[in-house]
Protein backbone atom coordinates (compact mmCIF):
# COMPACT_ATOMS: atom_id res chain seq x y z
CA UNK A 1 0.00 0.00 0.00
CA UNK A 2 2.05 3.06 1.13
CA UNK A 3 2.56 6.30 -0.53
CA UNK A 4 1.69 9.77 -0.53
CA UNK A 5 -1.10 10.71 1.57
CA UNK A 6 -4.48 11.88 -0.61
CA UNK A 7 -7.28 13.67 -0.39
CA UNK A 8 -10.59 12.35 -1.84
CA UNK A 9 -9.92 13.94 -5.10
CA UNK A 10 -6.71 11.77 -5.33
CA UNK A 11 -4.56 15.40 -4.98
CA UNK A 12 -1.43 14.98 -2.15
CA UNK A 13 -2.00 17.06 0.51
CA UNK A 14 1.16 18.33 0.79
CA UNK A 15 1.22 19.80 -2.27
CA UNK A 16 -1.69 21.66 -1.87
CA UNK A 17 -0.48 23.68 1.13
CA UNK A 18 2.57 24.05 -0.56
CA UNK A 19 0.83 25.53 -3.54
CA UNK A 20 -0.97 27.71 -0.89
CA UNK A 21 2.31 28.56 1.02
CA UNK A 22 3.22 32.03 -1.97
CA UNK A 23 0.11 33.33 -1.38
CA UNK A 24 0.32 33.74 2.71
CA UNK A 25 3.38 34.62 2.34
CA UNK A 26 2.49 37.65 0.35
CA UNK A 27 -0.63 38.58 2.26
CA UNK A 28 1.10 38.52 5.05
CA UNK A 29 4.93 39.56 4.95
CA UNK A 30 6.52 42.96 6.10
CA UNK A 31 8.62 44.03 3.02
CA UNK A 32 8.98 42.10 -0.43
CA UNK A 33 11.82 39.31 0.88
CA UNK A 34 10.05 38.59 4.09
CA UNK A 35 9.97 34.68 4.29
CA UNK A 36 10.79 34.27 7.76
CA UNK A 37 9.22 37.17 10.29
CA UNK A 38 6.67 35.72 13.06
CA UNK A 39 3.91 37.30 11.04
CA UNK A 40 4.72 34.60 8.14
CA UNK A 41 5.43 31.79 10.54
CA UNK A 42 2.04 32.01 12.52
CA UNK A 43 0.50 32.30 9.40
CA UNK A 44 2.05 29.29 8.06
CA UNK A 45 1.66 27.38 11.12
CA UNK A 46 -2.39 28.65 11.27
CA UNK A 47 -2.64 27.21 7.86
CA UNK A 48 -1.58 24.23 8.27
CA UNK A 49 -3.42 23.71 12.17
CA UNK A 50 -6.63 24.35 10.20
CA UNK A 51 -5.86 21.56 7.46
CA UNK A 52 -5.20 19.06 10.18
CA UNK A 53 -8.32 20.09 12.54
CA UNK A 54 -10.24 19.36 9.76
CA UNK A 55 -8.74 16.19 9.07
CA UNK A 56 -8.90 15.20 12.44
CA UNK A 57 -12.48 16.20 12.53
CA UNK A 58 -13.18 13.21 9.81
CA UNK A 59 -10.39 10.59 10.90
CA UNK A 60 -11.58 11.12 15.05
CA UNK A 61 -8.78 7.96 15.77
CA UNK A 62 -5.55 9.36 13.45
CA UNK A 63 -3.39 9.75 16.76
CA UNK A 64 -0.05 10.39 14.68
CA UNK A 65 -1.59 13.64 13.20
CA UNK A 66 -3.24 14.26 16.37
CA UNK A 67 0.29 14.82 18.20
CA UNK A 68 1.27 16.33 14.91
CA UNK A 69 -1.13 19.38 15.31
CA UNK A 70 -0.52 19.50 18.83
CA UNK A 71 3.16 20.16 18.46
CA UNK A 72 2.12 22.98 15.15
CA UNK A 73 -0.19 24.03 18.42
CA UNK A 74 2.52 24.72 20.49
CA UNK A 75 5.22 25.98 17.75
CA UNK A 76 2.75 28.95 17.20
CA UNK A 77 2.08 29.52 20.86
CA UNK A 78 5.91 29.98 21.18
CA UNK A 79 6.15 32.14 18.34
CA UNK A 80 2.94 34.51 19.69
CA UNK A 81 5.01 34.32 23.02
CA UNK A 82 7.84 35.91 21.90
CA UNK A 83 5.88 38.43 19.73
CA UNK A 84 3.78 39.38 22.74
CA UNK A 85 7.39 39.65 24.67
CA UNK A 86 8.77 42.02 22.19
CA UNK A 87 5.80 44.23 20.58
CA UNK A 88 2.37 43.75 22.44
CA UNK A 89 0.93 45.71 19.32
CA UNK A 90 2.36 43.72 16.67
CA UNK A 91 1.03 40.35 19.20
CA UNK A 92 -2.68 42.40 19.10
CA UNK A 93 -2.98 42.63 15.59
CA UNK A 94 -1.71 39.09 14.82
CA UNK A 95 -4.25 37.69 17.16
CA UNK A 96 -7.13 39.73 15.62
CA UNK A 97 -5.78 38.82 11.83
CA UNK A 98 -6.34 35.00 12.20
CA UNK A 99 -9.03 35.13 15.09
CA UNK A 100 -6.70 33.51 17.90
CA UNK A 101 -8.45 33.68 21.20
Amino acid sequence: MGGRVTNPRGNNVSEIIDRQKPEVIAEHRLHDSDTGSPEVQIALLTKRINHLNEHLKVHKKDHHSRRGLLMLVGRRRNLLDYVKKNDVERYRTIIATHGLR
